[in-house]
């Protein structure tokens, strides 16, 4: 999956993939997670979200489910 850099002091990069409703989040950790059926509104509240990592914390950890893919 294709992700965009973002600036963002928890969160490296993400990426969604529209048709699966798949999130891809590549954390400055290392890790790289996926996060399924989550709506196209909520990743692009993420993009426009003034603090990445906020929205986030917020919005989609806890909320869907996910796993660790890298």
């Amino acid at each position: 999956m294709h992700r965009v850099l973002v600036s963002s002091s928890d969160i490296r990069s993400v990426g969604y993939d529209s048709d699966s409703k798949v999130l891809e989040i590549e954390f400055h950790s290392g890790g790289v997670y996926q996060y399924y059926a989550v709506p196209q509104a909520v990743y692009g509240q993420l993009m426009s979200a003034a603090s990445h990592g906020r929205y986030f914390h917020s919005h989609i950890k806890g909320a869907f489910a996910y796993e660790r893919v890298a």
